[in-house]
């Protein structure tokens, strides 16, 4: 019979053997899931470097250069509507001015008019060259019909102008009132988005490497798991070998065959050196368990942070992204709305402007004429006058008649003269304005709506390759999490069942325990050395080596070992 009893060496080694079929189960396992989750995240970095390009592209650059003119170009709009609505309020009072001096004027041309009647009637009478009198008065009273028909049209474009431009300034006045702050809102909504790109284009390409950092990070922490799990394969070679050296025991029995089997002590010394074995093997084993296991964590972590990374990148959980891109079309939307009324309302502007324009013309035209015409009504009435004063008594109320209509030629002109700065500040009121309209000209604005609109659309359609990865990103995170955390369950559950191990190490320490230590016999210094051939890590034949000294001992097959390691020149060593 054997020194040990049976039943604590076939627990034992079911016991022992247990723990190793886990081993080689969740191993297999746990190295499946670490695979498949290395190609998910291999595959996710490629697609994370795929929507930075994306995000990061031209078509964005161009928007956002769009996005930025159209939000300053309404503010400009904004800013210009007070000083246009002050322009048009000038224009309107200096036309109502022009209207007040064109009155006194059109008096004092229909003045001449009426005196060169007088002088016709009172040539008429004179006897000595009549007809001579008579082209005098018909010429001036033809001139100053002519400048009253300049005159009168004038009257009526003032007409037209003053009322153009007041309608123009109502509907202005109405236009700042209803819409000056949604310029200057929509200006800031476009102006934010255009930080919104560009932020995002800026950040997509940080927010992606630091996903591409987690992403290389994840697969080095795999690796590096897939390595430790190399762990089990040696973990389980040694348990193998403790159960084999177990079953050596067994056998030992003093038999009718000298030779067969160990002697008592040496089946107590096999025992104990399995069960130094098993501890040092738990030991170690539970060291790679707890390796492996903060690996997950760290890969755990390290998944979370690109899914989070992603949704940042993408746009957020919401979908942000798409969200993002429909509060831009939105903006660009009302801003369309806006410029459209804009250019609406700055019609009756530009109608006042063209109508000013077309005024001022014939009113310098009729002006330039109308001082030509007194110059020659002047002249006419002096050469009368000094003619009829030739004539003594008979002439002297034609001389009078002359030097009224003298007199009466310098009062237009004088009104002329008043009425040439105020046509000038007009211009110049216009002038100011038409430039107002021309650096905020809503066409101007409108122009840059296609490009912005195209840049979208690609963004919407990469915003939903994007989606589906994101979704990709997602569900495969999911998956990998699930992977992980299955891997870790049980990597727990073996390192509670590996717990297991010293226990029975301690059983069999107690049952191979005696008064005096083994004293091993030859044919069992035989098999010790048998065992220590059969292993395949160098921490076996340490183990082996101490526990033999514990013994007083030293194996002929590891000293020979120690020697043939020592004299190698390659250099290389077992595990």
């Amino acid at each position: 019979m054997s020194a040990i009893p049976a039943n604590t060496l076939t627990e034992a080694t079911a016991a022992i053997e247990d723990v190793s079929s886990r081993i080689e189960d969740v191993f297999a396992r746990v190295g499946h899931d670490l695979g498949r989750g290395h190609l998910i995240f291999k595959e996710l970095n490629q697609g994370l470097a795929t929507l930075s390009e994306e995000l990061s592209g031209a078509e964005i650059e161009g928007a956002a250069t769009a996005l930025q003119e159209i939000a300053a170009r309404l503010s400009e709009l904004a800013e210009a509507l007070p000083a246009e609505s002050a322009l048009l309020a000038t224009i309107g009072t200096s036309t109502a001015e022009a209207s007040s001096l064109l009155k006194p004027l059109f008096k004092h041309i229909q003045m001449i008019t009426i005196i060169a009647r007088s002088a016709r009637i009172e040539a008429a009478s004179l006897d000595g060259d009549r007809e001579g009198f008579l082209a005098f008065t018909q010429e001036a009273y033809d001139l100053g019909k002519a400048v009253q028909g300049s005159i009168e049209a004038c009257a009526r474009d003032q007409q037209r102008l003053s009322d153009a431009v007041a309608t123009a300034s109502g509907r202005q006045r109405e236009f700042e009132s209803r819409y000056r702050n949604q310029l200057v809102s929509e200006s800031a909504e476009l102006g934010a988005a255009y930080s919104g790109l560009r932020g995002q284009r800026r950040d997509s390409s940080q927010l992606a490497d630091l996903a591409s950092t987690s992403t290389r990070k994840i697969a080095e922490a795999v690796g590096g798991a897939i390595i430790s799990l190399q762990a089990g394969d040696s973990t389980r070679q040694r348990l193998e070998h403790v159960c084999h050296g177990l079953g050596q025991a067994s056998e030992a029995a003093p038999g009718l065959v000298p030779g067969r089997g160990a002697s008592e002590d040496g089946a107590r010394a096999i025992c104990q050196l399995q069960a130094a074995l098993l501890r040092d093997a738990q030991r170690e084993f539970g060291g790679d368990i707890g390796q492996i296991v903060r690996a997950l964590s760290a890969i755990l972590h390290d998944a979370g942070s690109v899914v989070g990374h992603g949704r940042t990148l993408f746009g957020g959980e919401d979908g942000g992204s798409s969200s993002f891109l429909a509060r831009i079309k939105q903006a660009l939307a009302h801003a369309s709305t806006l410029i459209a009324t804009c250019e609406s309302a700055g019609r009756s502007v530009d109608e006042a402007l063209a109508i000013v324009e077309d005024t001022l013309a014939k009113f310098r035209q009729a002006i330039a004429g109308l001082a030509e015409a007194t110059v020659d009504i002047t002249l006419i009435g002096m050469n009368a006058g000094l003619k009829a004063s030739h004539l003594g008594s008979r002439g002297s109320a034609f001389v009078v008649i002359a030097n009224e209509l003298k007199a009466t030629a310098d009062q237009v002109s004088a009104g002329a003269g008043r009425l040439r700065p105020v046509l000038d500040g007009i211009e110049r009121s216009a002038n100011e304005l038409k430039e107002l309209r021309v650096r905020g000209d809503p066409a101007q604005l409108a122009k840059f709506e296609p490009q912005i609109f195209q840049a979208l659309r690609e963004v919407e359609v990469g915003n939903e390759r994007l989606g589906k990865l994101m979704s990709r990103l997602v569900d495969e995170g999911a998956e990998f999490e699930g992977l992980m955390n299955s891997a870790q369950n049980l990597m727990s559950s073996l390192g509670e069942s590996s717990a297991a191990l010293p226990a029975v190490a301690a059983r069999l320490e107690t049952a191979s325990a005696g008064a005096q230590r083994p004293q091993p016999e030859a044919q069992d210094q035989a098999m010790l050395d048998d065992l220590f051939a059969r292993y395949t890590m160098e921490r076996e034949r340490d183990v082996h080596r101490e526990f033999l000294q514990t013994l007083g001992l030293a194996s002929i097959a590891a000293t020979r070992r120690v020697e043939a390691v020592e004299t190698a020149d390659d250099g290389i060593e077992l595990f």
